[in-house]
């Protein structure tokens, strides 16, 4: 589809994209005029102020949006019309265009050029650069006459725009598009029925909207039973509600029944000639067949049928019969049901919100799909069939250079800031492309539908060219891995070589060329894409290597102008240069691994590749003779066995194990400073009495006088020098301490080669040293990083939903995930992390079946794909299959699995798994000679398969005899493992309730609910440095307490990245939702719902719609929404949101006890007090399960349901549940504490309604004056509702925000305490910094770094003050 852009607001598009505009004061920077939220608003694209560099100067003027109007050409009633648009300055020509493509009135041109008082303007020229163009201007838009390029173009575009309602693209994972269903949950924009909210009054509910929950959301008052009939707290939630479509996309609202291309393509020679471009053939809705031709003027109707050709014009339609240069034109004219059906797609189109419809930077798939129909389309036809060899329209007719493109924006200059932004969006847009391109080519190459460059060999073996990028197969094909763990080596280099590039990439070393890089998993294939070199094809590979080792480490080479680049990167990725030895005995100096290779390109250029040997090893998974490792860690079972030799530290764990002896070195020093002082300053005092008590003396006898200050003179130069040699020691001495690689400054580097058996190392007295650094930092991992991380978890300091974000925990820390068997031992001995256990258990059986099921799709012929995934799928998740269950053959006299097959290019054939494990006769020898045949696989060998790998992978042994009890004794959800399972390996499965737990015969999975399989892509994050340098200074100063000092750095962060990135990116869901919090602290409800909003639908277009982060949002939005007075919206969105999350982790988990939370409060505040009951009651369950007995949580969770117990007339189970809510406080808070009498005062309230109800309960027994059958029933307890100011305030306590009221001076005199406080803390240690400063600039450098990297996923404001 045409890209869209979201840059301006126009006269066409929805108002509502401009968030309210926040306190004016919060952004106006000093000395600049104020500026509203539409000037910084990600909607306004580059508009705004220019950002000041860092000399303090402006890079531009102010730029100011302003109006201009597009005169539309005359249509043929001889009418002109005039649209205004909302425009940046800095906005392109070009960018206008498309907006005129994508605005309702004028999306069907496409042919047209913009002038400006009679010239033609240039499309690729800024707007300010425009003369006398100003606010009020005009701009006319000429129609230009088609070409055969250009007319194709305009039929694409109407095609598009007639099916823009279609999700087929959304789900297909094509063209970068995605799937959003904020609006359609809503049924609209959230500012539809925005009102202004009395906070005093109670929250109104509407009679017409229905607040009670789906059957599928509610809390289970007791546990559910299992496929065993075991009880269990897990509940499958039904996937048939999972998408959402809108009333129009049910209906399928259609335009036109039949849009081709017609069969008599192309023109004749006489017919070009006279103009004729293309020929379509059309059916209308009103059952009308027409042929149109497409010419250089534009479209009419000719005369040709299915059966004749005739190209003359039709004269007898009337208005139809005219040419009209838009296709749209001519079809309203010959459709009526066309004309009001496109109208009102396009209505719904542009009504929906920019950022459903903007492209992502990179294709987001989706792993569940519903049932979409396949209609005819023959320019999809065109697309899939053309062998366009990766042809971009605005380079027609050639193949794009990307290793050019790649290594040229890299080298564009960055002195000032409008040159880094300019190249860091280069540098962003080229890499995007060819992640698309290469991602692409990787699908064909494993699909078969690319020429090999060697179609002699095995299919392993084989390589290709595609589009101007190499591709390769992750197999050890000339036992180039042979010592290091053959194709289970090979599989797992290609992952850590991209690691190595981007650690190359962002140390950003002037010079120093990587390669585009981009690893694809699929159907069981792992590809490496890279752009090529110039000149490389042409040369031998000895002959092109100037640097590195080609036959590991026999023949060793260096360059000059490689140790010098390598060196200047070797600082920020913390690598220790070293020498090797040659087999000629010959000692070669090496700034980076030997296994890294420099090859300078026919254009000059010096690349560097095969970077998997960038980090250091992992001695823990590491068999060798160098180093004993330390007894803690051997008593752990370390070293493990590996599959493979390659096992490297992670980059974040580097930088954490430098940062920490940075701090220690600091310390050291400062200590001993400090020591160094006070002796002085004894000294001093004992010198200065012995002076006094002599002065007399002195006086006396001046000759002595005179002597004794020469003398003194030269005592104070040696002392001098004496203080220098102290300090020298000082340092040598902290850096002794630490362990530095040099004796006199702080050195922490890495060398990746110390650890090779087969190489020689330069003997050196280093060496040993740089061992035992690597093996401390292994030690680190282990006995620092994971008990820090399960800290946090213990803390609820971290949010893990799925393995995703464990992962992504993981990570954080330095921890790799082969680590995960320790780690989920470690989380079992605490109780109340009973969830993540589960996570970690259903992370591991994940990946386990992913190694198993590589090998398992390397043996599947291309007809049995469907069969063969539906089968793996069943015996994994499917309760109560027959243990030897099979799948049915399809195919009379076939084997299925290609056993029988002849040909020597057969893929079943040489292509084992990496990663698979050679059990039970499944899978051949440790040289891979077989793949897992796919018919001999039952649940009961898959089960075996892995509890295997299990074992051998994460070295994590059970019990269990079959998923079953595996599941049961886990507590293991089968839906959210299908969920993991296929966005770990690339399914899509159709939308539908799978009856996983039932333990139907045949499988709850069948071939047909195979939908399509995707690729998973690793690439590299480019990343806008700028942007984040200001994200990281705002998140300082919001913890400093200056939010509006922050939210103007925000600002201009998201709207660096929305130069970089363009309109969408996962970093600018940050931005945005750390803009909405701020907003809503500092009052301004409404902009923090509008810039919640765009977090939300953008996190859907690039997270996933199912995915933690997305879930998070729309947490974030209810509570926005709520204090806006949207309590329907609230209601919504927080029913989808633990829908999402019954689906991801289940009903047991601390983030559900808050979310329950959140619901019931809702629901007690619109009296639907059952409902608000059984979500209050769900909470306080989860509650006392993650955060114990004792928590002030738990004491807010008693106390809401005690109230909500009060309103039912329940006030024994109030009294009760109010008790347990003192109880807490007053242990914790202490009796004079405010919550503790607010809890008392409730309890004596609660009594007295008690009380009065006894009473009646009472009367009503003992009245012997009514009659028999007289109703005894109690009258209705009348409630009060509570104010929405008091709802609120309970909301925000909830989901972590507590306002404290306190004076401005109260605040100044805390800042300037807490500066006092940092000065004296800081104050012994200043005069250090000089001496320390040499020794430790790289790794103060590091520290920023790492900060960011810790807190940018998850940017928290938990306490505002």
């Amino acid at each position: 589809m045409t890209e869209k852009r979201v840059d301006a607001v126009g006269k066409g598009q929805s108002a509502h994209v401009d968030a309210r505009q926040p306190p004016a004061e919060t952004v106006t920077p000093k000395d600049e005029p104020a500026i509203s939220q539409k000037d910084i608003h990600p909607s306004l694209g580059d508009g705004g102020k220019e950002i000041p560099n860092e000399t303090g100067e402006e890079n531009g003027l102010v730029e100011v949006p302003f109006t201009i109007n597009i005169e539309l050409p005359q249509d043929n009633s001889n009418s002109s019309k005039m649209v205004q648009l909302s425009v940046s300055p800095m906005e392109l020509v070009q960018e206008l265009h498309q907006r005129l493509m994508d605005m309702q009135d004028t999306c069907h041109r496409t042919c047209f050029q913009l002038t400006f008082d009679g010239n033609t303007l240039d499309n690729f020229v800024e707007l300010k650069t425009i003369e006398n163009l100003k606010e009020g201007s005009t701009i006319k838009l000429v129609e230009e006459p088609y070409t055969q390029r250009k007319a194709r173009i305009h039929v694409r575009h109407v095609r598009d725009l007639a099916q823009s309602l279609s999700q087929a693209e959304a789900y297909s994972g094509q063209d970068l598009g995605s799937p959003s269903f904020l609006s359609v949950l809503t049924g609209g924009d959230v500012f539809a029925s925005l009102r202004g909210v009395d906070p005093n009054k109670s929250v109104q509910h509407d009679r017409d909207v229905d607040c009670t929950p789906p059957a599928h959301v509610i809390p289970p008052t007791s546990p559910a039973q299992n496929a065993n009939g075991q009880q269990t707290t897990i509940r499958e939630p039904p996937l048939a509600a999972l998408l959402l479509e809108t009333e129009e996309q049910t209906k399928k609202l259609q335009a036109l029944k039949t849009f081709t291309l017609s069969g008599w393509n192309p023109p004749p020679g006489p017919r070009k000639l006279r103009g004729d471009l293309l020929y379509l053939y059309v059916t209308t809705l009103e059952d009308k067949n027409f042929h149109i031709t497409s010419s250089t003027k534009g479209f009419f109707v000719n005369y040709s049928t299915e059966n004749s050709f005739d190209p003359k014009r039709q004269g007898q339609l009337g208005k139809g019969s005219q040419i009209y240069h838009s296709l749209v034109d001519l079809l309203n004219c010959l459709s009526p049901g066309f004309k009001k059906n496109f109208a009102q797609i396009q209505k719904i189109r542009c009504a929906r919100n920019d950022l459903e419809r903007v492209l992502t930077p990179y294709q987001v798939h989706s792993w569940l799909a519903p049932a979409l129909d396949h209609s005819l389309d023959a320019i999809r036809a065109e697309d899939a069939s053309a062998f366009k060899l990766g042809y971009e329209e605005q380079i027609p007719g050639q193949t794009r250079d990307w290793n050019d493109e790649l290594q040229s924006t890299k080298e564009l200059p960055r002195q000032g800031l409008a040159q880094r932004v300019l190249r860091e969006r280069a540098v962003f847009k080229v890499y995007a492309d060819f992640v698309a391109a290469a991602t692409r080519g990787a699908v064909a190459v494993v699909e078969g539908n690319v020429l090999a460059l060697n179609p002699g060999e095995e299919f392993r073996s084989q390589m290709f060219i595609w589009n101007n990028i190499f591709f390769s197969l992750g197999f050890d094909v000339r036992d180039h891995y042979a010592r290091v763990g053959g194709d289970a080596a090979a599989h797992v280099a290609l992952a850590n070589d991209l690691k190595g590039v981007q650690a190359y990439f962002d140390a950003d070393v002037d010079g120093l060329h990587t390669l585009g890089t981009v690893v694809v998993d699929y159907r069981g294939y792992r590809v490496m894409a890279q752009s090529i070199i110039p000149g490389i094809l042409e040369k031998e590979q000895d002959q092109s290597v100037v640097y590195g080792s080609i036959d590991s480490g026999k023949t060793v080479v260096s360059h000059p102008k490689y140790e010098e680049l390598l060196g200047a990167a070797a600082s920020t990725i913390k690598v220790q240069p070293h020498e090797v030895l040659n087999t000629e005995g010959d000692a070669v100096s090496l700034a980076s691994s030997i296994e890294c290779k420099g090859i300078v390109g026919d254009d000059g250029r010096h690349y560097i590749l095969d970077l998997m040997r960038t980090f250091p090893p992992d001695v823990n998974y590491l068999q060798q003779d160098f180093v004993e490792l330390p007894k803690e860690l051997r008593e752990m079972g370390f070293p493990k066995q590996q599959r493979h030799k390659l096992a490297s530290l992670r980059n974040e764990l580097i930088e954490q194990f430098v940062e920490q002896k940075y701090m220690l070195f600091v310390k050291n020093v400062a200590m001993q400073y400090h020591n160094l002082d006070k002796e002085n300053n004894d000294a001093n005092t004992e010198e200065n009495r012995k002076v006094t008590g002599d002065k007399d003396k002195r006086k006396d006898n001046a000759d002595k006088v005179k002597k004794a200050e020469a003398i003194g003179t030269r005592e104070d130069e040696q002392t001098s020098e004496e203080e220098a040699a102290q300090k020298q020691d000082i340092v040598r001495r902290a850096a002794q301490a630490v362990n530095s690689l040099k004796e006199d400054e702080f050195w922490i580097r890495f060398n990746a080669d110390a650890f090779l058996d087969h190489i020689s190392m330069a003997q050196s007295e280093t060496l040993t040293k740089e061992r035992a650094l690597i093996v401390e930092a292994a030690e680190f991992l282990v006995n620092t990083q994971i008990p820090a991380l399960i800290r946090e978890a213990v803390e609820h300091g971290t949010f893990i939903l799925d393995g995703t974000t464990l992962t992504g925990a993981l990570h954080s820390k330095g921890i790799n995930v082969r680590y995960l068997g320790l780690f989920a031992k470690c989380v079992a001995a605490e109780e109340r992390l009973s969830y993540l256990y589960r996570i970690c258990m259903q992370e591991m059986i994940c990946r386990s079946a992913k190694h198993i099921f590589v090998g398992y799709m390397q043996s599947v012929e291309g007809q049995f794909i469907a069969q063969a995934v539906a089968h793996f799928l069943n015996c994994l998740l499917s309760a109560k299959l027959a243990p030897n269950f099979v799948p049915a053959c399809t195919v009379v006299g076939s084997s299925g699995g290609g056993r029988g097959s002849k040909g020597k290019h057969k893929r079943g054939r040489g292509t084992q798994s990496p990663t698979s494990t050679a059990q039970s006769g499944l899978t051949g020898s440790a040289g891979g000679s077989n793949a897992i045949d796919w018919l001999t696989v039952t649940p009961k060998t898959l089960f075996a398969l892995i509890k295997g790998e299990m074992k051998d992978y994460f070295d994590f042994d059970d019990e269990s005899n079959s998923f079953d009890t595996l599941y049961s004794h886990y507590d293991v959800s089968r839906i959210a493992l299908m969920r993991a399972f296929c966005m770990r390996v690339g399914i899509q499965v159709l939308q539908k309730n799978y009856q996983l737990s039932t333990g139907l015969s045949n499988g709850a999975i069948c071939e047909d609910d195979i939908v399509n399989l995707f690729p998973i892509v690793k690439h590299m994050e480019p990343r806008a440095t700028d942007a984040f340098r200001f994200y990281l200074t705002a998140q300082s100063k919001i913890q400093q307490g200056y939010l509006k000092d922050g939210f103007e750095l925000i600002a201009e962060s998201l709207q660096l990245m929305n130069q970089v990135y363009g309109p969408m990116h996962h970093e600018i869901v940050q931005c945005l939702r750390l803009l909405a919090r701020l907003s809503y602290i500092m009052g301004d409800h409404e902009a923090a719902l509008g810039q919640q909003q765009r977090a939300v639908i953008m996190s859907e277009r690039v997270n996933g719609f199912d995915s933690p982060q997305t879930i998070q949002e729309y947490g974030s939005l209810a509570l926005y929404a709520f204090a806006c007075g949207q309590v329907p919206t609230t209601l919504m969105v927080l029913y989808r949101m633990r829908y999402l999350m019954l689906v991801v982790c289940g009903e047991k988990h601390p983030e559900m006890a808050t979310l329950d939370a959140n619901i019931g409060l809702v629901l007690y505040a619109l009296r639907q007090h059952e409902f608000a009951l059984s979500f209050l009651e769900s909470s306080l369950r989860l509650h006392l399960t993650f955060y114990g007995n004792k928590s002030m949580k738990t004491a807010l969770a008693y106390h809401l349901v005690a109230r909500t117990q009060s309103c039912l007339g329940d006030f024994r189970g109030a009294l009760k549940n109010e008790r347990e809510t003192y109880a807490i406080y007053r242990t914790i808070l202490g009796d004079a504490h405010e919550r503790t009498k607010e809890s008392s005062e409730c309890l004596r309230h609660l009594t007295q309604q008690a009380v009065v109800l006894q009473k009646q309960i009472n009367e009503l027994s003992d009245n012997a004056n009514m009659p028999k059958n007289a109703n005894k029933v109690l009258p209705p307890i009348y409630v009060t509702p509570p104010p929405m100011a008091n709802v609120l305030e309970l909301l925000n306590i909830i989901n972590g925000f507590i306002f404290v009221q306190i004076s401005p001076a109260e605040i100044e005199a805390l800042r300037a305490e807490l500066a006092k406080k940092t000065t004296q803390e800081n104050g012994t240690s200043n005069h250090t910094t000089t001496e320390v400063q040499n020794a430790t600039a790289g790794p103060t450098i590091q520290t920023a770094h790492k900060s960011a990297g810790s807190d940018k996923a998850q940017p928290k404001i938990q306490k505002v003050v």
